[in-house]
């Protein structure tokens, strides 16, 4: 009685040709072509009652075997460069490239196993915390302030609110009035700079209402300093950054 015997499954010719390469260790670029195409023809053979759409594929691989096999018998073909062609060159390259795309198969694959362990969570961050701004300690703010410092102190401040900015979800959202602008500062700070000849830039910061009012403050001042309204003097290291009035 007959013993039967389970066959493997292969995705197609090239498949099984690769396993025969793996499994008796062959140089893929040197392919015993014998010996291959009668191991493939024993697998053939024991597909006898396979499905026939399925079997006509191996079949044609068989003839494309058959017929290297015989090409491997007679003389080398030289092409136009003076070479000498190799019969299995064109099989080589089909598996090579079969090869390549049954590992990246396997690539995805574990990649898909890899997504459907991933869990993804939408933001949950209660109001309070996500409106949150970090208090300005004004003494520290200000403390060993001097004219080169004054551009540094406003480079760092808007370092911080840049820093803060969500790039994606600060382009959308509700649209709030923009709370002061540096043509209503500038008018701001020379109108006090009428009333007050002489004072202090630590007062004039002390007055603003809003981390805004601040940086905007900064802006207007140098801008003033620029045109010549205003003169900033520094008496001493340390000191009280003191400012005068230019306006007639």
């Amino acid at each position: 009685m007959a013993i039967p015997v389970k066959l493997e499954v292969f995705e197609g010719p090239l498949d099984l040709l690769l396993h025969l390469i793996h499994k008796n260790k062959i140089d893929i670029y040197d392919i015993p072509i014998v010996e291959i195409t009668n191991q493939y023809m024993e697998y053939i053979r024991a597909m006898r009652e396979a499905d026939l759409n399925i079997m006509s594929e191996f079949l044609m691989m068989a003839a494309t075997l058959l017929d290297i096999k015989c090409r491997m018998l007679l003389p080398k073909e030289v092409n136009e460069e003076g070479e000498e062609e190799d019969p299995r060159q064109e099989l080589v390259e089909q598996l090579l490239q079969y090869k390549m795309y049954k590992y990246m198969s396997y690539e995805l694959k574990d990649r898909q196993i890899a997504g459907d362990r991933t869990l993804f969570k939408t933001a949950t961050i209660p109001e309070e915390v996500n409106a949150y701004q970090e208090p300005v300690d004004l003494d520290l703010l200000l403390k060993d302030v001097t004219l080169s410092r004054l551009h540094v102190v406003f480079q760092d401040v808007m370092k911080r609110q840049e820093e803060k900015r969500d790039p994606i979800r600060s382009t959308f959202g509700k649209i709030e009035k923009e709370e002061v602008t540096l043509g209503e500062k500038l008018d701001y700070v020379e109108q006090y700079a009428r009333l007050h000849e002489h004072f202090s830039f630590r007062e004039l910061l002390l007055r603003q209402r809003s981390k805004m009012h601040i940086i905007v403050t900064f802006l207007a001042i140098l801008e003033l300093m620029k045109l010549g309204t205003i003169v900033i003097e520094q008496e001493e290291i340390f000191g009280d950054i003191l400012i005068t009035s230019q306006i007639a």
